[in-house]
């Protein structure tokens, strides 16, 4: 879906809600870009705003034209921009990869302007309990089952994400289920059709497959955000 036809009624979708709310001529920073496919859609929503990017691997020619990309472990890695320089940071299915979290929040503490916003978007616990895509489309590579990705490590709650940024100075602005209702409401059009990519994309956005939370630097705060020190890595859920 071309996200430029979501334009004039952003609320559609979750993601291109938050990014639509992003100051005209802004910065945007991507965390864990993966092929691009998400950062394409928000350059077709707001071709204005100025893009940047950063993952361990990354496809970086799929990128928007422009976009500034950075190949960083975010686990490991500082990342090279000054305090305070995006006006909006993204991070999409990258925490429940990730053993740890304290370098990648410490970083978007520090990188937010003032005013600035971050959105954090991960399975929903519900997703350890569905059934795996394995069972009824063995043909179509897709993560129904948490655990139908081998990569993924640990689910991280909405209430742990909520803490982690509220002890580094960040203000909750809210947290759900992401959705595009485009494509929840497809699902009683295609959920008798054969198990395709697109009917179990109708499939996860009508049961709310993702959870999400964004967040907000306070304007009247300092743009310097305090560090929290590293803490043990979490286990990861059982399989």
């Amino acid at each position: 879906m071309n996200w430029r036809w979501l334009r004039p009624w952003p609320w559609l979708d979750t993601r291109a809600a938050f990014v639509a709310a992003t100051p005209r001529g802004g910065a945007l920073l991507d965390l864990g870009s993966s092929d691009g496919e998400t950062l394409r859609h928000m350059a077709e929503l707001r071709p204005d705003l100025r893009f940047h990017a950063v993952d361990k691997a990354g496809l970086p020619e799929r990128y928007p034209a422009g976009c500034a990309f950075v190949r960083a472990d975010l686990e490991r890695d500082p990342l090279p921009w000054p305090d305070a320089t995006f006006d909006a940071i993204t991070c999409m299915h990258l925490v429940e990869h990730l053993q740890r979290l304290d370098r990648l929040l410490n970083e978007v503490a520090r990188l937010l302007k003032p005013g600035g916003r971050v959105y954090f978007e991960t399975p929903h616990p519900k997703t350890l309990h569905l059934p795996s895509a394995r069972t009824f489309a063995p043909a179509v590579n897709f993560t129904l089952n948490f655990h139908d990705d081998p990569t993924h490590v640990r689910v991280v709650t909405v209430a742990e994400l909520t803490r982690e940024l509220e002890q580094r100075g960040l203000v909750i602005l809210g947290a759900g289920i992401s959705r595009n209702w485009l494509f929840a409401l497809s699902h009683w059009l295609l959920r008798w059709g054969p198990p395709t990519r697109q009917r179990l994309t109708a499939c996860v956005h009508w049961l709310g497959w993702s959870a999400w939370v964004a967040a907000q630097r306070p304007s009247h705060v300092a743009p310097a955000a305090r560090a929290v020190p590293p803490q043990r890595p979490h286990a990861a859920s059982p399989p």
